[in-house]
């Protein structure tokens, strides 16, 4: 990495410009760092990091914490490959990963070394990373604050974890590179949030669907004055989800797709969320193209300045690499907005039969009494994959009812094999849905 760095350069201005400003708050709007102090943290935490060559990577695994950025800083200027990594991750986790990246940081780049390692995990649930430059880490920070109109005058509100690409692009690089202060939270908690987003003055708050459905049952809700920009990404949005909290708070949510990979793509610029998974136009300085432009919907081709070099350690050059990424989505284009259908990886293989789960899903929310409704794929002896749905209901809908009201609208093939009634949608710390997870917690039933 050249000692010029593109963060460290934009930190440096922001520095020079906001020394004294509050560049970190707690959730009831106390300042716990000023710029310069983040420096001066970063300054500490870069004089304990040695000069051995085996430590050739930064791991970072501090939760919401106002060092998130001090650390960040002092693993840049020492010229380590920065690892995020989530809290969660368990001692053997960790152990894993790390030792993945130590031998991809070793790698001969070429001439263009990373800076930072995103872990993602492959089809297969194995390890990998994603490899960025600062150049585009920076390129996706200012994609996101141009595209969205969040400038330092602003006050973003953290509750999603900033280890995860989410939370980094959002918050810990605006805050450098742009001198965004960011709110620390602690409280994952809808009523939590709601308090401290009141308390803090926060003005941004960037959050997930699973949020703003459950602040919208909330009751006694209090004021939020000064909160301007809700913006939910992490999962697809529903229309039901954007119309209820709209109608309690009056505001609309503003809808954000983006990826690991490259960060953002697409963004609802109008907060209008017309359909499920709308997901509006393209961000600043990103275009997409799909790639199958007679199909109805279909993947398309990200090209930005944020998308990252490459996986490791099996690339894989026609999917991420030279400025360009294909997701796994399937994106429905209308009047040059986007709205994502489904995923390749989602696709249920009835009898070699490709059903895409979004079809039956739409079916089964319209009838009445039917309030979501998530379809998947289980194994089966006989078909290699069965279809099978979760949902969430009223208590006089029967499973024998909604199993006729399939009947009539969908091919035979097509119908669930069953319907499983629950409480909740299950989702993971991230705010979304697994199939994987559902068809291994509700099996088949052997014959």
């Amino acid at each position: 990495m050249k000692s010029e760095d593109p963060l460290i350069v934009a930190w440096n201005d922001t520095l020079g410009r906001k020394a004294t400003a509050p560049a970190i708050f707690d959730a009831r709007g106390e300042v716990i760092r000023t710029f310069r102090e983040i420096e001066e943290r970063a300054s500490a935490i870069e004089s304990t990091l040695g000069g051995n060559d085996s430590d050739n990577i930064h791991p970072i695994q501090l939760g919401n914490h106002p060092d998130w950025p001090s650390s960040l800083l002092a693993g840049l200027r020492k010229r380590r490959v920065v690892v995020p990594l989530d809290q969660s991750l368990s001692a053997r986790e960790r152990d894993a990963a790390l030792a993945l990246c130590r031998k991809s940081a070793k790698t001969d780049w070429q001439g263009n070394p990373p800076a930072l390692f995103k872990l993602t995990s492959g089809t297969t649930a194995a390890r990998r990373v994603i490899r960025f430059r600062s150049e585009q880490l920076l390129a996706d920070c200012n994609q996101i604050c141009e595209t969205m109109g969040i400038t330092e005058n602003d006050r973003n509100f953290a509750v999603i974890p900033v280890s995860h690409s989410y939370g980094f692009s959002n918050l810990i690089t605006p805050l450098i590179a742009r001198g965004i202060p960011m709110v620390l939270s602690s409280d994952p908690m809808p009523r939590a949030i709601l308090n401290d987003l009141a308390a803090s003055s926060a003005t941004v708050f960037p959050g997930m669907p699973v949020f703003y459905q459950a602040f919208s049952e909330l009751e006694q809700i209090p004021e939020l004055n000064r909160l301007r920009l809700c913006i939910s990404a992490g999962a697809p949005l529903s229309h039901a989800i954007a119309q209820k909290f709209r109608g309690r708070f009056q505001r609309p949510v503003y809808s954000f797709y983006g990826s690991s990979e490259c960060g953002g793509i697409c963004y609802d610029r109008k907060g209008i969320a017309t359909e499920d998974g709308f997901v509006g136009e393209p961000m600043e300085g990103v275009t997409l193209e799909l790639l199958d432009p007679d199909a109805e919907s279909g993947r398309v081709r990200v090209r930005s300045n944020a998308v990252g070099d490459g996986y490791f350690p099996e690339p894989n050059e026609e999917k991420l690499g030279n400025g360009f990424f294909v997701p796994d989505d399937l994106l429905r284009q209308s009047d040059g907005c986007f709205r994502i259908v489904g995923r390749i990886s989602d696709l249920i293989n009835v009898a070699g039969k490709k059903l895409n789960p979004a079809e039956v899903e739409a079916e089964l929310l319209r009838y009445n009494g039917v309030k979501e409704a998530i379809v998947f794929g289980r194994e089966s002896t006989l078909r290699h994959q069965e279809v099978a749905a979760c949902v969430v209901a009223k208590s006089d809908v029967s499973e024998m009812q909604l199993l006729e009201f399939c009947r009539q609208r969908l091919s035979a093939w097509q119908v669930p094999k069953q319907i499983l009634f629950v409480a909740d949608i299950p989702v993971n710390e991230r705010g979304k849905i697994s199939r994987r997870d559902l068809a291994r917690n509700f099996p088949a039933q052997k014959s």
